[in-house]
């Protein structure tokens, strides 16, 4: 009979014996259940399962270690699996996994815009399973499945309309020991490493867990180097460098002025003069309290995106009232504002405010959000999509990656999404910014976990860059984060708060913004390989 599940045949045979020579020992051998190593039922269990536990390692669970745990179980149930099934696996992995994390889109996009967007991303991941399945064919097969979950990130980062990045590996690692792999390469690297444990813990479990018999001599042998191998993982990052030396310090303010009405409100024409006017207010109460002596004079004080939607240009009551704001305090002030363009558009961007000179040196935003700040193919989605009628007209993205100079320090300016993509960061870095500013407004999204997900990118780009970073949100959170990741202060969710500390400024590289794109790309082309020699193996046997 065949026992359900192992698929380990007993009885007798007619002839020889019922195992020929080792009728004595029967074997369970990987690829024996139907064709992989769980049931199709199992199997599609483990993917649902396995998404969930993933989502659980992000904000705002944060449960960091049940990443490889979760990617650890899509890898054990696509484990030789045929390819279209896999695809489902890695389906159904990706619709538990983005579902709930991006669920902070349903507030501020829809539910049509979230259901969407977790469907596209869904999908990159039905390719990625069937991926694994191919690779899972070939010996070492945990480092060429951590390279295609790389790989499958890439791709997911720059396609369609520039790509987007969230729910990455490396996002969910921002505090614990694998961090530390972000300095030596980038979020890519510990995306790699995380995947890699996770495919070294199926192997343990596998061998350790299940009875000897099933799999053979060898068993505890592998399946404890499988283990020992985590553990390397996990320790080998204290052995990996630590931020780079300062070179000097400074001390600055970011303030957070909070916004009057959550969620779709913000987008009231309305609230705009609310909103400037709040964090005129908590600048002037700054000013106030440096006056007596209980604050330290900021070199410069951050505003955050969106603080003024209005064109200081344009407007003289704004010019006024910014001015106003800028002389009381003494100091130039980084503002985020919406800058008019002669041909209707606009631009998303951070401008220098000085005291004596006013409107200064400008950073505007590179990488825009499709559908948020632009609207592609406008005429054919809008009517389907009613509130795109509220992004009433599209931005222009800028392209100058060069830090701006405020009171002698060069400051890298990303704005808000953009400190989820690994290349606009790293232009700041290398351009010379000392310290970096992600200016951010996350009203919309109300007290969802989005802006909690976006500070855990943050102080991976502080650990990956070695740079201090400083977050200014309209509604929170606004953070102060230092070069190891560690946050130095922070302030709480739709409150009023200034922040104001002395900051570490650098100009040494560290490994990761020298080394660039290219741990992802020599990843990504492994993964590549290791799909092909995984389709030509399967094809050969």
């Amino acid at each position: 009979m065949v026992v359900a599940g192992l698929g380990v045949r007993r009885g007798r045979s007619r002839g020889a014996g019922a195992y020929g020579p080792r009728a004595d020992r029967p074997r369970l051998r990987l690829g024996q259940t139907g064709h992989g190593l769980l049931s199709t039922r199992t199997a599609l269990a483990c993917s649902v399962a396995g998404g969930l536990v993933t989502y659980a390692a992000f904000p705002p669970f944060a449960l960091r270690p049940l990443a490889p745990a979760g990617v650890g179980l899509l890898l054990a149930a696509t484990h030789r699996q045929p390819l279209r099934r896999s695809a489902l696996l890695g389906f159904a992995y990706g619709l538990a996994f983005f579902v709930p994390l991006l669920s902070w889109l349903q507030g501020g996009a829809g539910t049509n815009a979230w259901l969407i967007l977790a469907l596209l991303e869904a999908l990159v991941l039905a390719v990625s399973g069937a991926a694994l399945a191919l690779v899972s064919r070939l010996p070492g097969w945990p480092v060429w499945a951590a390279a295609v979950w790389v790989g499958q990130e890439a791709v997911r980062g720059r396609f369609p309309f520039g790509g987007f990045t969230w729910g990455r590996l490396g996002f969910s690692q921002d505090a614990g020991p694998l961090l530390r792999y972000a300095a030596a390469g980038g979020a890519p690297l510990v995306t790699f490493v995380v995947a890699l444990a996770a495919g070294l813990l199926v192997v343990a479990i596998r061998r350790l867990v299940a009875l000897r018999w099933m799999f053979g001599d060898g068993s505890v042998t592998v399946g404890g180097a499988a283990l020992l191998g985590v553990v390397a993982l996990v320790a080998g990052g204290a052995f990996l460098p630590g931020p780079p030396r300062p070179d000097r310090a400074t001390t600055v303010a970011v303030v957070q002025g909070n916004v009057p009405r959550l969620g779709l409100a913000s987008f009231d024409p309305r609230q705009q003069d609310a909103v400037v006017r709040n964090h005129v207010e908590a600048t002037l109460e700054l000013a106030a309290e440096v006056d007596a002596g209980r604050l330290p004079r900021p070199a410069f004080v951050v505003w955050p995106e969106n603080s003024t939607d209005r064109d200081p240009r344009a407007d003289p009551a704004m010019r006024a009232t910014i001015e106003a704001a800028s002389a009381r305090i003494g100091v130039p002030i980084l503002v985020g504002a919406v800058l008019d363009r002669s041909d209707g558009k606009a631009e998303n961007a951070g401008v220098v405010w000085d005291p004596v000179t006013g409107f200064g040196a400008t950073y505007v935003k590179r990488h825009l959000v499709p559908f948020g700040e632009y609207v592609p193919f406008r005429k054919v989605v809008q009517p389907w999509f009613g509130r795109l009628a509220l992004v009433a007209h599209d931005f222009v993205r800028g392209h100058d990656a060069r830090p701006l100079d405020i009171a002698g320090t060069r400051v890298g300016d990303v704005i808000c999404f953009e400190v989820a993509y690994d290349g606009l960061v790293r232009d700041s870095v290398r351009n010379g910014a000392e310290v970096l500013v992600v200016q951010t407004n996350n009203a919309t999204f109300g007290r969802s976990a989005l802006t909690r997900q976006q500070l855990a990118m943050s102080r991976v780009r502080a650990v990956e860059h070695g740079r201090a970073v400083l977050v200014a949100a309209t509604s929170g959170i606004s953070a102060v984060v230092a070069p190891d990741g560690s946050t130095v202060d922070s302030s709480r969710i739709f409150t009023r708060d200034l922040l104001v500390h002395e900051v570490p400024l650098a100009t040494s590289r560290t490994l990761a913004t020298r080394a660039g794109a290219w741990p992802e790309w020599i990843l990504t082309a492994l993964a590549g390989a290791a799909v092909l020699a995984g389709a030509w193996r399967g094809r050969r046997s």
